[in-house]
């Protein structure tokens, strides 16, 4: 894990940059404009999901590496490809928009807190050992927060060029994000059955099951299919890049704690793709 813990900041930055690109001040306007629909992804997301992670971790009794980690997974916000496979299901591409850019500037209070706050119940205590909250939060701030601020900025002074080259950027972030998935398991590629085996089944259940807990509370509570689509999908595909960050940052090259990260990433991808599929085809 030496090469990732070097090169996670850096491809994180660029991530967060490509989707500072992709935003305007208006994608934050909607949630003003649909505050009920935001308000469920928001708490679907931030409540539910590390709730359902931490009911899981308590059922299988999982060890403190794969519990963390679990954890670490489950209060990462969503991604670009969150808002790429939106658009494949014929979901509500903006208010996806809006969910991955504004859970991703929070998480710098929310990942830290959620991380800290689970370890505290369960009983870990070499979290703190490592490193502060405040400490995370700091570089959190540094490679998610002012990439994303930096990337705006860039959008507003060239929005002429930029605005007609956003799909490029979300398709290079997929790329950066592909490159840096196959760095950390070429590294461990000994490990990688182990890593499958230790952490696949908890990670499967959580993905799965969120992704339909999320559609049946946006089903109660949103406007309609399109929004309903968006959710499941926000709670299913999370940031792995930034999952990865944190763990490398609290846990240094100890590979144990970024199982559950590397295992979801590549469960994430088929269980999204099926379920649109699943999606489309009930239309």
């Amino acid at each position: 894990m030496e090469i990732v813990t070097k090169i996670a900041p850096i491809i994180l930055a660029l991530i967060m940059l490509g989707l500072g690109l992709g935003l305007k001040l208006e994608d934050f306007g909607r949630v003003l404009k649909t505050p009920k629909d935001f308000i469920v992804g928001f708490i679907s997301q931030l409540i539910i999901l590390p709730i359902v992670a931490y009911v899981l971790i308590l059922i299988f009794r999982a060890p403190p590496e794969i519990a963390i980690g679990v954890m670490i997974i489950a209060a990462a916000p969503g991604g670009v490809t969150s808002n790429i496979m939106t658009k494949f299901a014929d979901g509500d591409v903006a208010l996806s928009i809006s969910l991955t850019a504004i859970i991703s500037l929070l998480s710098i209070i929310t990942v830290p807190l959620i991380i800290f706050t689970s370890a505290g119940l369960l009983g870990i205590t070499e979290i703190s050992q490592n490193i502060s909250m405040t400490g995370i939060a700091l570089k959190m701030f540094l490679v998610v927060t002012v990439p994303v601020i930096l990337g705006m900025i860039i959008r507003k002074v060239a929005e002429n060029f930029i605005g007609s080259k956003v799909g490029i950027f979300n398709k290079l972030n997929i790329v950066l994000f592909v490159i840096f998935f196959f760095a950390a398991f070429y590294e461990e590629k000994e490990n990688l059955i182990s890593f499958i085996m230790q952490a696949g089944l908890i990670t499967l259940i959580l993905n799965v099951s969120m992704m339909v807990i999320a559609y049946y509370i946006a089903k109660a509570f949103t406007s309609g299919i399109k929004q309903m689509r968006c959710i499941a999908l926000e709670c299913g595909l999370q940031n792995g890049t930034l999952a990865i960050f944190v763990s490398t940052q609290i846990f240094g090259t100890d590979i144990l704690y970024a199982i559950p990260t590397a295992a979801y990433a590549l469960i994430m991808y088929i269980t999204g793709f099926i379920f649109i599929f699943i999606l489309r085809k009930s239309n």
